[in-house]
């Protein structure tokens, strides 16, 4: 269960804040960021501390479709070039201090362990099914894919991690996080969907039919209901994306920073959230991406994302280039000085 941040602190904190030797409210997000910080310790004083980045990957049937211009090997080829610290987040991850994990949830390769002794293999299928026709994932596939993101948090909590950066690998995983959005929020199909990895304007109109009929397929099966559920979130979801649900909620609960990526990771959070809505408070949003409809889903669950940088990658490269905006609040509530210790006039 996740116990939500205890907001009674925030008095104190913005006092803090707030005779910091600065014009009230002039560091902006900043100071936000650095209550959100000290209500997710419980403490005036936080600490950022062994940051990791968990990286699950998995495939997608919906590939098999025709709606990404990615085929589903290169999945398997990045996953090997991850676990060789290749990539642009294992750049990122060393630039920034971060401990990388490479999880296989579900790719459909069969790794060579031995030569990639850093690929940790928790794979529960070559793939997901094809959505268009039926389930993605059994229930207990979903219940096996949300523990092994859960498993990898426990992992980086036991090497002292209080940090925790989730991102992804999956050729068409822009799909179901696109229908996910639109059964989610409401949403019109056509505002949720876009170009993904980089598909020109007919994928992107191939892609939208296809979803289109999926969800029309799945309708026919289904009475939807007026709250979605786990079964719905495991007939469209990939095995990564259930794995960084799994991981996203068990960091909460160990009271974790949970750093966001893009428009996957972001549809992750929202199944998340629907799943216990604590969770928001220990999520930080690192970007805003390209992905059509991110800023949508990211305006509809409130969400203020740190950055713009145009950037569509994936992989949590976004939310690891937040990460020093997030250690700079942080900074400013324990190394900045107060109008006492610089004996400056408090003038408001």
């Amino acid at each position: 269960m996740i116990v939500p941040t205890d907001k009674r602190m925030i008095p104190v904190i913005q006092e803090k804040i707030d005779n910091l030797s600065k014009p009230k409210g002039s560091l902006g997000r900043l100071e936000s960021l650095a209550v959100q910080m000290a209500l997710i310790q419980q403490t005036p004083h936080p600490q950022l501390l062994h940051p990791c980045h968990i990286l699950f990957g998995g495939d997608h049937g919906i590939e098999r479709e025709g709606v990404t211009c990615t085929p589903r090997e290169v999945t398997a080829q990045q996953m090997m070039n991850y676990a060789q610290g290749g990539g642009a987040v294992g750049m990122f991850c060393r630039q920034h201090g971060f401990a990388l994990r490479v999880v296989d949830v579900g790719v459909d390769y069969d790794f060579d362990l031995n030569r990639y002794p850093r690929i940790i293999d928790r794979k529960i299928a070559h793939g997901t099914r094809d959505f268009l026709y039926e389930a993605a994932m059994s229930a207990d596939e979903w219940e096996l894919a949300l523990h092994v993101g859960a498993e990898q948090v426990d992992a980086c909590a036991d090497e002292g991690a209080n940090v925790v950066c989730l991102g992804e690998m999956g050729a068409g995983n822009t799909s179901p996080s696109s229908i996910l959005m639109h059964l989610l929020l409401g949403i019109p199909l056509e505002q949720c969907v876009g170009a993904g990895s980089g598909l020109d304007a007919p994928g992107v109109r191939r892609k939208l039919e296809v979803l289109g009929d999926a969800l029309r397929n799945y309708k026919v099966k289904h009475v939807l209901p007026t709250e979605f559920d786990s079964g719905t979130f495991a007939y469209f979801a990939g095995y990564e994306m259930a794995a960084a649900v799994g991981a996203m909620l068990r960091a909460a609960e160990r009271r974790m920073v949970v750093l966001v990526d893009g428009f996957i990771m972001t549809a992750c959070m929202l199944m998340a959230s629907r799943m216990d809505s604590a969770v928001l408070d220990y999520a930080v949003f690192g970007h805003c991406g390209d992905e059509g409809g991110h800023r949508i889903m990211l305006d509809a669950m409130g969400a203020k994302p740190l950055l713009h940088l145009g950037m569509r990658l994936g992989e949590g490269t976004g939310a690891l280039c937040a990460w020093p905006i997030v250690q700079s609040a942080v900074n400013m509530l324990n190394d900045m000085d107060s109008f006492d210790d610089a004996h400056i006039t408090k003038y408001f």
